[in-house]
């Protein structure tokens, strides 16, 4: 089984690590990664308590918006940092 994820596409910027550590990703994140990370997730707590159609519902259903767009932030800095060190991305 192939599991080099560069095997069907070439990338156009140069290689900084073919396969990057978690840790080595994360120290990788750039401002912009932060503020999409960070707006992922205001944006995602807004909508969770607007979400909310009863008051008694307003509160568990922003926490549960909130950890829905923090998790889906961080995928997507993680995505865009991993992208960079493997050279998909500039």
């Amino acid at each position: 089984m192939n599991t080099d994820i560069t095997a069907s596409a070439k990338p156009e910027y140069p290689v900084l690590d073919r396969n990057p550590e978690f840790t080595k990703v994360v120290g990788n994140f750039n401002t912009l990664d932060y503020c999409r990370f960070i707006t992922l997730t205001g944006v995602s707590v807004t909508v969770g308590y607007l979400s909310g159609i009863k008051p008694g519902l307003k509160g568990p259903s922003m926490v549960t918006g909130g950890l829905i767009g923090l998790m889906g932030g961080f995928m997507y800095a993680y995505q865009n940092s991993a992208g960079r060190l493997m050279g998909f991305f500039s």
